[in-house]
């Protein structure tokens, strides 16, 4: 491996390069720990130029984790190969909204990488544990049909291997074993219902991960709204933390955005079928025909996903008092949301 994976193993010259620089044009940086994040190490770098005339003051680098169990998982799940395969094959003019790449490097072994990114401050990241309304996740809902249209039904895909990679059977080895520990773990906090639609899902395991889409795409796969950025008046936003990428149903991301973001359940039940709706909306305005009914039984299923991930990574991530509470929060939101729209019935 020929290139750092964290902020103290870096040179001023060896950043100067990457950003298109010579040598001796960047005089030194400082770099300060930013976000939430428990699968990675990301990092604002502020940097002193020489002469920074139409230079970015600041930059991100994305790491990856310091824990172990984050590093484990992330090479059996193939994690950072995939954000650092979107940035280097996909996100370039593809017009999606997302931050601009200046590098991207990661070893044979999966997991060493290193990505150098554009600072999007003053832009702030979502809270998932305040959650957000339905206004407020408008433009989001417009940014992932942006990545939806990107790859709708386009045999394109099939040519990206780390897009199309199996992990199936390791689902189905680990998933009901961690069912078991998160619902000891998560019993003095969340309801019966809840817990018990993780049986559900484990009973229905082959179903859930063999269904067939409406329409296949490239998904982001934890569209949530901590990975998102938001623009200070909220108008507009940018997705982040593309490690997760797949291919499936768009629907499913948008059933995952709503049902991980909204906290009021009532408030949710009257979003589902709005948030859906818009999407359409979206796809069309670029150009994509979908078949809505199809599609929202899509949706109606996707509902499953933010609770599925809350209980695969909280039991593969490091474990922190925020971090409990939020898979604690993605797993009680989209139960009630899978339970309203009869998720399990459809499988």
């Amino acid at each position: 491996m020929s290139f750092p994976t964290a902020p103290e193993a870096m040179t001023a010259d060896w950043i100067a390069d990457k950003l298109g620089q010579p040598k001796g044009a960047l005089k030194g940086f400082s770099a300060t720990a930013i976000g939430t994040g428990q699968m990675c190490d990301s990092f604002r770098l502020t940097l002193d130029w020489a002469d920074g005339t139409g230079l970015p003051p600041t930059i991100v680098a994305k790491c990856p984790s310091h824990d172990e169990a984050s590093r484990n998982i992330a090479a059996l799940t193939a994690t950072y190969v995939k954000e650092v395969s979107w940035y280097r094959e996909l996100a370039a003019g593809s017009g999606v909204a997302a931050p601009h790449c200046y590098h991207a490097d990661i070893a044979d072994n999966d997991v060493d990488f290193i990505l150098l990114l554009s600072d999007l401050a003053p832009a702030r990241q979502g809270d998932q544990l305040a959650g957000l309304g339905l206004v407020g996740l408008a433009p989001c809902i417009d940014a992932a049909a942006g990545l939806h249209a990107l790859l709708w039904n386009d045999a394109r895909a099939d040519a990206l291997p780390w897009l199309n990679r199996d992990t199936s059977q390791l689902v189905r080895t680990l998933f009901p074993g961690l069912y078991e520990g998160f619902r000891e773990r998560y019993a003095g906090r969340l309801d019966r219902d809840a817990l018990d639609l993780g049986a559900g899902i484990v009973d229905r395991l082959d179903a859930y991960l063999t269904r067939t889409p409406a329409a296949r795409t490239i998904v982001h796969g934890d569209l949530r709204i901590d990975n998102i950025l938001f623009a200070p008046d909220g108008a507009h936003c940018w997705l982040v933390d593309w490690q997760t990428l797949g291919r499936g149903s768009g629907a499913t991301d948008i059933a995952y955005l709503v049902g991980t973001s909204i906290a009021d359940p009532a408030e949710r039940a009257a979003a589902d079928r709005v948030a859906f709706d818009s999407w359409i909306a979206a796809l069309r305005a670029r150009g994509v025909e979908p078949d809505e009914a199809e599609l929202w039984d899509d949706y109606r299923v996707g509902a499953l996903s933010g609770y599925f991930m809350a209980v695969f990574a909280s039991m593969n991530v490091e474990r922190t008092e925020r971090g409990d509470e939020m898979f604690a929060v993605m797993a009680e939101r989209p139960a009630r949301q899978a339970i309203a729209l009869g998720s399990l019935d459809l499988l």
